[in-house]
């Protein structure tokens, strides 16, 4: 049976992605290389509108509320938790955010602020991936129906639509894919 949580751990395998180019940039502009404030900003775009606009909001809004439906706490629980690190992730994109565009206008000593947000960001979301992928879809998926799992795809993809729908999803996809080769990186693939 086809599984809900397959195309939110599909998701997870390209926002890894990025997170690799996130500290890869980091640690270039840590090293005096010359990396453009665009390059976190464009970071940001994808995180806002593909982690957080589409994948966050399929969790928040759907996931998660059929899980507790289905008993799994909120208060206290693990989806407190995620509900918690995807705010504090948010938290961090600001911060990337707000420091890139003081770095832009020409203010150097963003940099550092550019560098702490992107790497807590990124070690978050790491942490987050394999605690999703690993221990809260699992717990779900043993929960669901297969009513349940048709029911989470279609909503899945009501979300999709409401975000620009495929579209959205290669433009992203290309983007990591021209980031990749730009720092030389192994494409991958599968997504």
């Amino acid at each position: 049976m086809k599984k809900a949580s397959d195309i939110l751990i599909h998701e997870h395998d390209v926002i890894e992605r990025v997170l690799i180019i996130l500290n890869i940039v980091a640690d270039r502009l840590e090293n005096g290389e010359e990396i453009s404030g665009e390059t976190f900003l464009q970071c940001v775009d994808f995180i806002r509108n593909f982690a957080d606009h589409c994948h966050h909001a399929k969790e928040e809004k759907i996931l998660f509320r059929l899980m507790e439906e289905r008993g799994i706490p909120v208060e206290g629980g693990p989806i407190g938790m995620m509900l918690t690190e995807h705010e504090n992730g948010r938290a961090f994109t600001r911060g990337m955010e707000e420091a890139a565009k003081r770095f832009i206008a020409g203010d150097i000593s963003a940099k550092d602020d550019i560098i702490a947000n992107a790497r807590h960001y990124s070690e978050l979301l790491s942490n987050h991936i394999y605690k999703e992928n690993n221990i809260l879809y699992p717990m779900g998926d043993r929960l669901f129906t297969s009513e349940d799992q048709h029911y989470l795809e279609k909503e899945f993809e009501r979300v999709e639509k409401e975000v620009g729908g495929l579209a959205v999803h290669e433009k992203y996809h290309r983007w990591v894919n021209e980031l990749e080769s730009l720092f030389h990186l192994e494409k991958n693939t599968n997504n």
